[in-house]
Order: C-alpha cells, then structure tokens, then sequence
C-alpha cells in the first residue's frame, strides 16, 4: 500500500482561513452594530445587538473548537503519519485504541484515540474527504472509520 492522505484538502483552509476570515468579519460587524452605526439605519431594537454580539461569540468559539483542532492524516502501510502543519508524527496502528466520527458537524471529522499520549496530544481529529451521498437521509460512517478499525486491530463492538 502506498502512502495516502485521509484528511481532506480543505483541511488547511478550515484549520487556519475560516477562523480568520469569521472572526474578524463578523467581529468588524458585530463591532458596528454596537456602535450604533447600523443601528440608527437600521432602526434595529437595542437587544438586537446583544444578539448579534452573542453569535459572533458564540460563532466564533465553534470555528475555534472545530477547526483550531483538526490534523492533517496520511498513512502508509505501517502507520499514521499526524500533523499539525508545523510538526509531523509517526503513530503505528497499535498505538489506536478507538477511532470515532462526529456525524452531526457538517464536516464530519474523524477522531483518532491513541493508547498513550503522542507529540500532537492523545488524539487526531481530522476533517476526512467529502462523499457524495445520494441518499441525505442515511448517516453512514466514514469507510476510512472501518479501515482505521480494522488496521489498528479493533472490533466493531469494541468501539461502538
């Protein structure tokens, strides 16, 4: 098996642009509604800015907590290769203990569970490669889930 990429290529752009690009947009915007620069145009009630205040909060510590934590993933046939885009690890399958996907954010991001704490933390979570899906209505896990699984030498019940 050659080395493949499991993380996706938005990967960068999730991890370092989004953050910036909403934070300081929504926060240029939540800073003039506050200021009342929209307001008197808008005639917008005073609660409203509170409001708007609060999402850009809000907003922002969800792109924070989302993107600030995703790893690029590759592996080869002996082992994950994990990095922060500044410093890349070795893990071997072994190392996995659970691997586990988060199906309800829209990115869909996969996390990787290591048996003892590594360089990068005790775990990987990355933003795996986008599927088309032509039935919405089905929330099928990630086959790269069952791949990891089963080349870290874990059962279905184990991680379940």
């Amino acid at each position: 098996m050659k080395e493949r990429t499991l993380s996706s290529a938005w990967t960068f752009w999730t991890k370092f642009l989004l953050p910036v690009v909403w934070i300081s947009a929504f926060g240029f915007g939540a800073i003039l509604h506050l200021s009342s620069a929209l307001i008197d145009r808008n005639h917008a009630a005073p609660q409203d800015k509170f409001v708007f205040l609060g999402v850009w909060i809000l907003g922002s510590a969800f792109i924070l907590w989302t993107g600030v934590r995703l790893k690029r993933v590759r592996m080869d046939e002996r082992q994950l290769h994990v990095s922060n885009y500044f410093r890349e690890i070795a893990v071997p399958f072994s190392a996995i203990t659970d691997v586990k996907q988060n199906r309800w954010i829209n990115i869909r991001p996969i996390t990787i569970y290591f048996r003892d704490a590594t360089e990068l933390g005790d775990k990987a979570t990355f933003m795996p490669k986008q599927r088309i899906q032509f039935q919405f209505w089905r929330m099928d896990m990630d086959p790269v889930v069952n791949e990891l699984r089963q080349l870290a030498g874990l059962t279905e019940n184990q991680s379940m």
